[in-house]
């Protein structure tokens, strides 16, 4: 590493690189690690960026990758930054002393946002607090959307996971420059990035990148192709074009974004619905990512970091009055929700037992979260053979109405509580202590693989973030995971019963469900 008047100066594979000192620590931003994906790229695999002559300045953040803004409903509690350019598969590296020979811990961050939203320019995810802390903290750009995870039948699957793939085998091969160690790499992701980082850690072609992984929110899993492809043919009907990757490149990027953006309008966790996801393809994802690491293929020796918030489902439901709408909704949402778990009766009666005063809004909140987070990342902890600590976030935000919901924990995990865009979820005056301990716990991790509580065994201990000092719980999710095991969950078309509703009126309910939900955000 050298340094001029304009800040450090380090050389990679491709170019040299001069980034910034911010107190104390140096940054670099925008760093390419694949050329632009567009031209006769798009919708290919990433390839590697053209070197460059010279200096170049590493001091802003990069293109973001292609992407519709959220909704209004959604843009009053998430921030999504846009920086124009095609050039958006790059990356951030913030780091306390830059140069070989530190070998300091690396974290490399994966932002969230459904595949389809989110960028690592979001202020949430300064990564200096984690430089400063000792760790070099690494952000990513990858593609979304239809340009990540779009279905075609002449392009290869998931070009947004491999975009994320491309990203660590740079960091293995680079990062020493910047002070870390390529064989202390935490790959760490909330939501969509947790899910993205339990893909990577399944596939053989992740083998001696990763040596531990924290999961926010998000568990391992594929999407149904159906369900990817039903997207892409929606799309195309809108477009009046064919569902072929060269029709689609054809289109406008403007135009393209709000199609996208209409057809996934009612697509949610709660809603389900068509989405873009990762998809099981044979090559990079051999087959679905929880059971490849249920079954110990995979991710041997790498330490595993998971954990939820209390109140997931309040992101997805409180923006635009959902919430109250569910609740008024009743059976019809209850049906819904019975249809999206693939469960009868049986379930959401167990969630009346063990929550008699909560409304249909919190037990479909509860019963999906559940079924799409806390069930698949118990089986894990449960069946792996390696090391796993579990926690949930159960701080409840100062805004009304969203308790402990989806993403919060993301600006105590950062310590970036006092920059404005952490206050669109947790409201004004969030308890900076519980920043310094969830922080401290996962630089603790990434430093040495011990968060700071008990390891995962027979007794289930949880890690509980609330107010007050955190502290730890033992089996705190234990009788709403055993509803989900005492029942079978995939039913076939079958008679009514009285324990479980008809298939065809589940999906009609699910249907009506995202009818009314529809005419509300209109």
């Amino acid at each position: 590493m050298a340094a001029d008047r304009t800040g450090p100066v380090v050389r990679t594979p491709d170019g040299t690189v001069r980034g910034r000192y911010e107190r104390g620590i140096a940054v670099f931003r925008g760093i390419p690690y694949a050329a632009p994906p567009f031209g006769p790229r798009r919708f290919r695999p990433p390839e590697p960026p053209e070197p460059w002559d010279g200096v170049r300045d590493a001091g802003a953040f990069g293109p973001t990758a292609p992407k519709p803004p959220y909704s209004e409903a959604f843009a009053e509690y998430l921030s999504d930054p846009v920086v124009p350019g095609d050039d958006c598969l790059n990356l951030n590296v913030w780091t306390p002393e830059p140069g070989r020979g530190a070998r300091l811990p690396v974290l490399v961050w994966l932002h969230g946002g459904a595949l389809t939203r989110g960028s690592s320019a979001v202020p949430v995810y300064d990564g200096g607090t984690f430089a400063r802390d000792g760790v070099v903290c690494v952000s990513v750009n990858y593609r979304l959307g239809v340009e990540g995870y779009g279905l075609f039948p002449e392009t290869p699957p998931n070009p947004g996971l491999r975009d994320q793939l491309a990203a660590l085998h740079w960091v293995h091969e680079t990062i020493e420059a910047f002070g870390g160690d390529p064989g202390k790499v935490t790959l760490c992701g909330q939501s969509a990035g947790s899910i993205s980082t339990g893909a990577l850690l399944a596939t053989p072609r992740s083998q001696g990148l990763i040596r531990r992984a924290i999961l926010q929110s998000g568990p391992p899993e594929a999407s149904d192709r159906t369900k990817v492809r039903r997207m892409v043919r929606r799309m195309a009907t809108r477009l009046k074009i064919p569902a072929t990757a060269e029709a689609f490149a054809a289109v406008d990027r403007d135009l393209l974004l709000r199609t996208q953006a209409e057809v996934g309008r009612l697509s949610s966790p709660v809603l389900g619905g068509p989405a873009f996801g990762i998809v099981i393809d044979g090559d990079l994802v051999p087959r679905d990512p929880l059971q490849v690491l249920i079954d110990g293929e995979a991710a041997q020796g790498v330490d595993l970091l998971m954990g939820w918030t209390r109140d997931e489902y309040r992101l997805w439901l409180v923006p635009g009055g959902l919430l109250e709408r569910v609740d008024r909704l009743g059976p019809v949402a209850l049906a819904g929700a019975m249809a999206r778990c693939h469960v009868g009766h049986e379930v959401p009666r167990g969630y009346r037992v063990l929550r008699p005063d909560a409304g249909t809004a919190e037990i479909v909140g509860q019963m999906v979260t559940d079924h799409l987070l806390r069930v698949p990342l118990h089986r894990l902890a449960d069946a792996r053979p390696g090391t796993s600590y579990l926690y949930e976030f159960a701080w409840p935000s100062r805004r009304p109405g969203l308790g402990a919901c989806h993403a919060l924990e993301l600006g105590f995990v950062f310590d970036t509580g006092d920059v404005p865009e952490s206050a669109k979820l947790a409201g004004e005056g969030a308890p900076p202590e519980l920043s310094d301990a969830m922080h401290t716990a996962w630089v603790r991790f990434a430093a040495t693989g011990d968060p700071g509580w008990q390891a995962w065994d027979a007794t289930h201990p949880v890690r509980i973030f609330d107010d007050g000092a955190p502290h730890t719980a033992y089996g705190p999710r234990d009788s709403e995971i055993a509803l989900w095991s005492a029942v079978p969950t995939v039913p076939e078309p079958t008679p009514a019963s009285d324990t479980r509703a008809p298939r065809a009126e589940l999906v009609s309910a699910v249907r009506r469900l995202r009818r009314s939900v529809g005419e509300r955000r209109r």
